[in-house]
């Protein structure tokens, strides 16, 4: 990664988000505080301030999730709104399948994550014509056909994702750059970090997202937040890729 072709990456994010923040007003950010969210959390207070920034804290966040966004609202001088489950629809959820009943099955698994992340990102989009998401094609099977700008049917409004093209090294090279804070699990392993008991470490050479749901198969590994549910899911994939290297430089 040249300087000038990181150069030609912020300037393409950049000149998409003045776009949002002008032309899709209101505008809202689901910053899930990993490295490519970090990344716009920086693009969007250097050129589209006015786009505002929610998280969904899903009540099995690591520590170090918590204290990253304490920084970020500290660094950039913002209040990150903060959209938690619906009380009685998770208790009614754990009392029927239990606290972990995420690891006996995809099914189980998807309905933890429908009463923690889907439903409070209803509540966080509602009002809104558009959000931005850090999705890139480069992290996983299930995001390859993603798209910079469509139609969200399932929320009634436009989704943009600046970085769609942008890959890894692009990543750490911006964060490097303008020495922008990240989650401290990201030197201990974690590439890529979702909720505490559902997210380990992985080695050297595996894929980014192989310590996200590790006993799914890759073509399960979403949440929902960014699947459309007029769609199939993806077919299983024949390999992985894989990263030589993902740490921090």
């Amino acid at each position: 990664m040249t300087a000038a072709a990181l150069d030609r990456r912020i300037d393409q994010a950049a000149a998409l988000l003045k776009r949002i923040a002008a032309e899709w007003s209101p505008a809202v950010f689901a910053n899930s505080l990993g490295a490519e969210d970090m990344v716009l959390t920086d693009l969007i207070h250097r050129h589209a301030p006015s786009i505002r920034h929610f998280s969904l804290d899903t009540g099995r966040l690591p520590p170090e999730t918590h204290d990253l966004m304490a920084r970020l609202e500290e660094r950039y001088g913002i209040r990150v709104a903060v959209y938690v489950p619906d009380a009685a629809a998770l208790e009614a959820f754990v009392a029927a399948n239990g606290t972990n009943a995420f690891y006996r099955s995809v099914e189980l698994r998807r309905g933890c994550c429908g009463v923690r992340k889907v439903e409070p990102l209803g509540r966080a989009l509602a009002g809104q014509r558009a959000w931005v998401t850090g999705l890139r094609r480069e992290q996983a099977v299930t995001r390859g056909n993603a798209a910079e700008s469509e139609y969200d049917a399932d929320h009634g409004l436009q989704k943009f994702s600046p970085l769609v093209e942008w890959t890894h090294a692009d990543i750490w090279a911006y964060l490097e750059r303008y020495d922008v804070p990240v989650n401290a699990l990201h030197a201990r392993g974690y590439p890529s970090i979702g909720c505490a008991p559902c997210t380990r470490a992985v080695a050297e050479g595996e894929d980014q997202r192989a310590g996200r749901w590790w006993w799914e198969q890759p073509e399960h590994k979403e949440c929902g937040l960014h699947v459309k549910h007029d769609e199939p899911a993806p077919e299983p994939a024949r390999t992985e890729r894989k990263y030589a290297s993902w740490k921090p430089r």
